[in-house]
């Protein structure tokens, strides 16, 4: 019975190490392709036991959205997704108050990401 436990475990942990790797390969994939639009900021909120959100918004010379990625949730089946709505936008009017009325996380990611880095 101990040896079954134990057994399970293993292969628990190993399966969570490969669909691990999985999701991040995916989620390197959609980032080196935002990359290649233009300049990327990323923002990222959430704990150890709430929902995590990375945002990453590519802008073009004019500062406006080129690109997006969103990627949130608890398990390793987050997939990234793009927020077509925000293409187009110019920085500057990116409120991520208005553009996430209900949803703090993405809120703080959004503010991370438009704000400029040193």
């Amino acid at each position: 019975m101990t040896s079954a436990l134990i057994t399970f475990a293993v292969i628990a942990w190993l399966m969570q190490i490969a669909l691990g790797w999985w999701q991040i390969q995916r989620f390197n994939r959609a980032f080196d392709r935002l990359c290649q639009l233009g300049t990327v900021g990323v923002g990222r909120s959430g704990g150890r036991f709430k929902p995590r959100v990375i945002l990453a918004l590519a802008f073009d010379e004019q500062q406006r959205v080129c690109g997006s990625l969103l990627m949130r949730g608890l398990t390793i089946f987050a997939q990234p997704k793009q927020l077509s709505e925000l293409h187009g936008m110019h920085q500057q009017n990116l409120c991520p108050d208005v553009i996430f009325p209900e949803d703090q996380a993405c809120q703080t990611a959004l503010s991370l990401a438009i704000k400029p880095k040193s």
